[in-house]
């Protein structure tokens, strides 16, 4: 699924007095991390231990947001891969910004008009510019029209992918399961990862 959901669109509706609008980016990079029923597990994963009320999300069905915090301050979002009672995840890690770039830049703290790596390259700055919460998001069915939040696959045109090992990781890391365009500014990590 990780090499899969590469050039989709990540959409986030957002209703207000004002009425509808949307945030949306194409998804450039993605990382899987596997679930504890692989051999060997993944000890990356946050579902290698077992299912708790954290990871719940994972273990249900496929298609599901897992949005978790990181460093007290930051979210990230996994999206559940596998069949219910099995767990399996793909990380969010990049994304190009389509739809509402004025406001992902407000949502970071940054001046309209910055660079669109500024805005989502990177899995906590994405969910950031997108305004993803764990206690807004987590759940929610990403392929349900009616989810706020939801993966839409608009016929991406086809790019070359390159395949790495994960990044910002400390288990684990010479697993070649981080996917991302190739040559794509928003990839996130060292510019060698961009090449």
């Amino acid at each position: 699924m990780a090499p899969r959901l590469l050039g989709t669109l990540l959409v986030h509706r957002l209703e207000n007095k004002n009425g509808t609008n949307y945030l949306a980016g194409r998804i450039v990079e993605t990382e899987a991390y596997l679930g504890p029923h692989n051999h060997p597990p993944d000890p990356a994963a946050h579902s290698h231990r077992g299912p708790t009320p954290r990871n719940a999300v994972l273990f249900g069905p496929a298609g599901y947001a897992y949005v978790y915090a990181i460093y007290g301050r930051y979210y990230c979002m996994n999206v559940s891969c596998e069949a219910p009672g099995r767990a399996g995840g793909v990380l969010l890690r990049a994304l190009d910004p389509v739809v509402g770039a004025e406001q992902m830049a407000l949502n970071r703290g940054l001046a309209p008009g910055a660079p669109a790596r500024q805005l989502t390259s990177g899995p906590g700055r994405l969910c950031q510019a997108l305004a993803i919460t764990r206690s807004l998001h987590n759940g929610l069915d990403l392929v349900d029209p009616a989810s706020p939040l939801q993966i839409r696959n608009e016929g991406a045109p086809q790019l070359e992918i390159l395949i790495t090992p994960r990044i910002g990781i400390h288990e684990a890391v010479d697993w070649p399961l981080r996917f991302a365009l190739r040559g794509h500014p928003c990839v996130s990590g060292p510019k060698i990862l961009r090449a």
